[in-house]
């Protein structure tokens, strides 16, 4: 997954996009503030990675700015911690290696905790979601568990390349022809390849396959049913105390509500989670 994590907006390949989220301070010395590392207490903000191109979790609207109900989670957050949240603009796959090295405090991309990642940063969990594939509208339904042969888009460095390997290398092993992955760095190009004809099918987060289909008009159909379903998370610094304050502030937001209203104003309540875990990968 996010590949994600998460639409057809073309500013939000950019890079090193600077967009500010002004959170006001108000909960400075809340359980969940006080552990905060002490360099974010200092500066007042949290520099967050994101990978702006995955709709409806973190896009970029017209004007450049980071929306999606992530971004609305952690401004949520970062309020709660009484900091501010400095959203930069990141290709997906590039955003843990610079949590790891410090050039990020936070990863917010939908990001799948796995294991593997887990070796590398540590995770506030606060949604599940699975993979969703889709295809063309008005063509046969592509079936994700009968895929041999096809070619299939999604994002690079996503859960989603990993599961078409492992069904690639299945294909292979029945004497069936492997499927092709095409990987970009940008959804949107995931999601234009199905659309242009290159790609038969595409996979994704489910959050963000629902919404590209509700936004391409009729052109798109979702197939098959949501699988592999796992808790997304934030990723911190491997060791940092910020993994904890960021999940204490999330239940303080599902205490207060904040955390529902954020999820039903963008329609993704399905994902919600009642308990908020650290390190929570399945596998």
């Amino acid at each position: 997954m996010k590949t994600s994590k998460k639409f057809a907006i073309a500013a939000a390949t950019a890079a090193a996009a600077l967009v500010f989220a002004q959170t006001p301070s108000f909960a400075a010395g809340s359980a969940a503030a006080a552990q905060l590392p002490a360099s974010v207490k200092k500066a007042g903000v949290l520099t967050v990675g994101t990978d702006t191109t995955y709709a409806p979790n973190e896009y970029l609207d017209k004007n450049g700015k980071a929306i999606g109900w992530e971004i609305d989670l952690f401004n949520a957050i970062a309020a709660d911690l009484g900091v501010k949240a400095n959203f930069v603009s990141a290709n997906f796959d590039t955003i843990i290696p610079a949590v790891k090295g410090g050039k990020y405090d936070v990863g917010l991309s939908s990001f799948t905790d796995t294991k593997v990642r887990e070796a590398n940063v540590d995770f506030a969990n606060y949604y599940v979601a699975g993979i969703q594939w889709a295809s063309a509208a008005g063509k046969k339904a592509v079936d994700p568990n009968n895929a041999c042969g096809l070619t299939v888009s999604a994002q690079t460095g996503s859960t989603e390349v990993d599961d078409l390997t492992a069904k690639s290398a299945a294909c292979v092993k029945a004497g069936k022809k492997p499927i092709t992955t095409l990987s970009f760095d940008d959804q949107n190009q995931a999601t234009n390849a199905v659309s242009l004809g290159r790609a038969q099918a595409l996979s994704a987060d489910s959050p963000i396959t629902e919404d590209a289909v509700h936004r391409s008009a009729g052109k798109l159909q979702l197939d098959g049913a949501i699988y592999g379903s796992a808790p997304y998370g934030i990723a911190t610094a491997k060791g940092s105390t910020l993994v904890k304050a960021i999940s204490l502030a999330l239940q303080d937001l599902a205490a207060n509500g904040t955390y529902g209203k954020i999820l039903a104003k963008w329609g993704v309540t399905p994902g919600a989670v009642k308990s908020f875990t650290v390190d929570g990968a399945i596998n």
